[in-house]
């Protein structure tokens, strides 16, 4: 074979794997790009919806079977969960959605304005809306809201406040009157471990994403570290024996990390379960090593390991099962 023909097979390989990969790219799927993702599970079905990269503003949800091939819950591109307008507080910065279920009917707390808002609907995706337009707390800016039902049938509203820097607080929530109790406001606990504030990228404290649940008379809470444009943005978790601490941080944190993951920028997530109640975690991470948006949403497997010393879960990931979720 002269060289000029070996050049043009050489070149024709070349030519049918880049097609081979763009056509395995079409065929599975355009990669998602929610940030501060969450997960609800209901009827053998996940539901998964986030902080938007591209107008409209709002929350669009997406839907799947098997957490890897996701599609929209309707014949529109973007199923909207909520969108501006006159039967909603907000005009801007809507990010960190909720939704969780109470007495046959569908509530999602998120961010707008940099207030958290509580919206209701009779249908799981909605539309959601307010009787009353208002935030759950306007006396003070706060974000990233997670409502945890205990199991005296109490609510409790974690979320971050602003006090140079963004730190996690509790209260608990009056549900009927879509109220924080604010006798009740206690901060959980601010930065006190080398992990949680980097020099990677300059900023105040923050802590934030706060997603609760309990296990064994034990609370647990996970949460997020340094400012989201640090490649060292990353997850761990404190517990403590009443909703309002005083909370333990575990000595295993992070327990998502660009170290653990492989990507920059790992964090701000929702914890769920899924049909076999098998636990996971939802989050989201950087675009490039370089560049942080759009972020990409992924999902990783928890594993939850009961230590008899210490009475609570060592959790950790499996990051060898990442899903890089994509739309059908």
């Amino acid at each position: 074979m002269n060289k000029f023909a070996s050049t043009l097979l050489s070149v024709a390989g070349i030519a049918f794997l880049s097609f081979l990969n763009v056509s395995l790219t079409k065929a599975q799927g355009e990669e998602i790009f929610f940030a501060d993702p969450t997960i609800f599970t209901e009827n053998g079905k996940y539901y998964l919806t986030g902080t938007r990269s591209k107008a409209p503003m709002g929350f669009s949800v997406l839907e799947s079977t098997n957490l890897t091939d996701w599609k929209s819950t309707s014949d529109k591109s973007a199923h909207m969960l909520l969108e501006p307008g006159k039967d909603v507080f907000g005009e801007r910065g809507f990010w960190a959605p909720q939704i969780l279920k109470d007495k046959e009917k569908y509530f999602l707390t998120y961010t707008a304005n940099e207030q958290v808002v509580i919206a209701s609907s009779n249908t799981l995706t909605g539309k959601y809306s307010q009787t009353v337009i208002e935030p759950i707390d306007g006396s003070k800016k706060n974000i990233d809201s997670y409502i945890f039902k205990d199991d005296d049938g109490k609510y409790y509203l974690y979320h971050v406040r602003f006090n140079r820097g963004n730190f996690l607080w509790v209260a608990e929530f009056d549900f009927k009157a879509g109220k924080i109790k604010p006798e009740t406001l206690k901060q959980c606990f601010s930065n006190t471990e080398p992990w949680e504030t980097t020099p990677n990228y300059k900023s105040d404290p923050i802590m934030e994403g706060p997603t609760v649940i309990k296990m064994k008379g034990v609370y647990y809470l996970f949460y997020s570290a340094n400012h989201f444009r640090n490649i060292d943005y990353a997850v761990g978790y404190a517990t403590a024996t009443s909703p309002y601490g005083p909370w333990t941080k575990h000595p295993g944190n992070p327990i998502i990390h660009r170290s653990i993951v492989g990507e920059n920028g790992a964090g701000h997530g929702d914890l769920f379960f899924d049909k076999k109640k098998n636990p996971y975690y939802v989050y989201h991470v950087h675009y490039s090593e370089t560049e942080v948006a759009p972020r990409r949403t992924r999902i990783v497997p928890l594993k939850f390991s009961f230590n008899d010393k210490t009475d609570i879960y060592d959790i950790t990931v499996i990051p060898e099962k990442i899903i890089k979720p994509h739309t059908k």
